[in-house]
């Protein structure tokens, strides 16, 4: 069995007002100048996130917390109506219990979803945010570059997106990478764009597999649509909260109290990209899903372009930002190339503090 906690980081169980939370710690060296708080993706867990706590400087403490459904942290039910609040705020209730204010906050994908919600519901908590290849403040599929619908149910979002294969293995705890739908698999091909440069790769895909399964969490239930391809969003489970019927954080603009936002991206994202191709307007265009309408009808979402107009209006309106984008490189900026995104983090920190 792979050996899930490196050298340095300790785990404990917090129980909160909302649930039972793992959390990994890298403590301070000291009293810690501050902490920083980190937050996985869909399909991983905290562990993804060990090298970088190992790596901050020693005055930081370092938390990485398991979401529900994920990692060893209680398997609740998601309500996807609420977007992603019902993560943002099971973080929110483990900082309260670890009688924590303010923090330094990252978010990796789906996780940089839950930290924009986190900031635009719990403003007074964040000290700084580092988005790491982050879900677009408009949710995953469905959108034009001003966030606005392409059709009214948002077709081709949410849960009915997931492959039902994928699915099976997750569940079933597959390890192998016999087939292009297998976790390990999905790793090598989605996740990182250089997989054979990188160590780790048992423990991240032991990560991926700790993921919930079923209609209440990943990847939630679907409805019919008229509209192709013939499913919309629905209200239950990890999919659907980033719908864009379900989820939009770009009101982050509006907020009176505007912490620095350090955007670190891979130029090879497969994931999040302008022509995402986990985007199922990319998969018709390309031939994989049949019937695709045309690019006037159901274009890929412009999910880079709509970060960058959101965040160029949000330091418009008295914040800040700054994008990092690191060349040969896809999803995962802090496995791939982490001595720069390494850096980046710790100079974005100081700055913040």
């Amino acid at each position: 069995m792979t050996d899930t906690i490196l050298p340095g980081i300790h785990t404990h169980d917090v129980t909160t007002t909302r649930l039972r939370a793992r959390v990994l710690e890298r403590p301070a060296d000291g009293d810690a100048a501050a902490t920083v708080v980190f937050i996985h993706g869909n399909v991983s867990s905290s562990l993804f996130y060990q090298p970088t706590m190992l790596a901050l400087p020693p005055q930081w403490r370092a938390l990485a917390i398991d979401l529900r459904g994920f990692g060893e942290s209680e398997t609740l039910a998601v309500d996807a109506t609420r977007g992603l609040g019902d993560f943002s705020d099971d973080v929110v209730s483990v900082l309260d219990a670890l009688k924590l204010d303010a923090v330094h906050f990252v978010g990796w994908s789906m996780g940089g979803g839950v930290v924009m919600q986190l900031l635009l519901e719990h403003g007074d908590r964040v000290l700084s945010l580092t988005l790491e290849s982050p879900v677009s403040p408009y949710g995953f599929g469905g959108t034009a570059l001003d966030g606005s619908l392409l059709t009214p149910d948002a077709a081709g979002t949410g849960g009915g997106g997931a492959n039902p294969d994928f699915v099976a293995r997750l569940q079933a705890g597959d390890t192998s990478a016999d087939e292009q739908t297998s976790p390990r698999s999905v790793y090598r091909g989605t996740y990182v764009a250089h997989p054979e440069a990188l160590q780790h790769e048992d423990l991240w895909v032991a990560s991926m597999l700790t993921t919930a399964t079923g209609l209440d969490n990943y990847p939630g239930d679907a409805t019919a649509s008229e509209n192709w391809p013939g499913f919309a969003p629905g209200g239950r489970g990890v999919l659907n909260t980033m719908a864009p019927t379900n989820f939009r954080v770009d009101g982050i603009v509006e907020l009176p109290s505007k912490p620095a936002i350090l955007w670190v991206r891979g130029a090879a994202d497969a994931i999040v990209s302008d022509a995402s191709f986990f985007d199922l307007n990319t998969l018709g265009q390309l031939g994989a899903i049949p019937g695709w309408p045309g690019a006037e009808v159901a274009p890929s979402q412009p999910m880079v372009s709509q970060t960058r107009a959101v965040l160029e209006a949000y330091s418009a309106a008295g914040g800040s930002h700054t994008e990092l984008v690191l060349d040969d490189c896809g999803h995962s900026p802090h496995l791939e190339q982490a001595e720069a995104f390494d850096a980046a983090l710790t100079a974005h920190l100081a700055a913040s503090a």
